[in-house]
């Protein structure tokens, strides 16, 4: 068994490139539409390596990739690296040409859709108190969030689906170790409505020939969300939980939220060159 298993661990590459955020921003979608291109190869779960597993060592790391042959790109998700304080320098010192892919959304929306998720797990415990409650009222006892944290707006900063939209604060970690040309930023909105376009230069980024066209999407009429059209004629749709509903949100709240990220959102865009259209 034990010669067996080294031509199987010499086919397992380290990645080359890592979606390192952001959570409830489209990164799973985003690999998903990926391995379209037949050269992406990419391990099913989170690894968390660089977060949570790091004692595990290299060894632990590789073996949670997929075969894969030359000419292939093996690639991974964890979007929690994105906040994490030590991912960045274990990435450098692991590889210090690490391509990174960073999903980015509207984080307004983001944070609604971290909430609607939290909250589908916390209905077993009781009910969540309400989006606008959490994110401009005072919170609630069993939440760890300081509730007292209240930033411009009137917003509560301190909670968590609120303070990881203010994208520019991590970024700023990543690049203190690595330099922009290294990264790539794919707009989580525009990967729902024109995903062929997004991923192809996503596929150029990662020096893959493009391969993944409009025709291979086709959006679900319920979710409004796309689900890829397999070479059979049928469907592939992301799981139950991507686009589902999200509640609807009080709209002072919104506009309140909106004022509150206008400033970050300018930060973020002025340190990475690039400007989103988000509502």
């Amino acid at each position: 068994a034990a010669a067996a298993a080294a031509p199987d661990a010499a086919d397992r590459k380290y990645p080359e490139a890592i979606i390192i955020g952001v959570k409830k921003a489209g990164t799973r979608a985003l690999l998903e539409f990926l391995r379209l291109n037949p050269h992406v190869k990419a391990p099913g779960p989170e690894v968390h390596f660089f977060d949570r597993h790091y004692e595990k060592g290299r060894d632990w790391y590789r073996s949670q990739m997929p075969e894969s042959q030359d000419g292939d790109v093996t690639i991974e998700k964890s979007p929690a690296y994105f906040i994490s304080k030590s991912a960045p320098a274990r990435i450098k010192e692991f590889n210090p040409k690490m391509k990174l892919i960073v999903v980015l959304r509207d984080p307004v929306t983001r944070a609604i859709s971290d909430y609607t998720q939290a909250s589908s797990k916390k209905r077993r415990l009781g009910q969540m108190p309400s989006f606008e409650r959490m994110a401009v009222g005072d919170c609630a006892p069993w939440s760890r969030v300081n509730c007292s944290v209240k930033t411009r707006e009137g917003v509560n900063g301190g909670w968590g689906a609120v303070r990881i939209g203010v994208y520019h604060k991590y970024l700023k970690r990543w690049l203190d170790h690595f330099p922009m040309d290294q990264f790539h930023f794919v707009d989580g909105q525009k990967l729902i409505d024109e995903p062929a376009g997004e991923v192809r230069r996503v596929e150029e980024f990662l020096g893959l020939q493009p391969v993944v066209r409009p025709s291979d999407f086709e959006v679900d009429s319920v979710k409004k969300f796309p689900c890829i059209v397999n070479g059979d004629g049928t469907h592939h749709c992301l799981g139950k939980t991507k686009g589902r509903p999200h509640p609807k949100v009080d709209e002072p709240v919104l506009k309140r939220l909106k004022r509150f990220y206008k400033p970050e959102n300018d930060k973020l865009f002025s340190m990475i060159h690039q400007k989103f259209e988000w509502n």
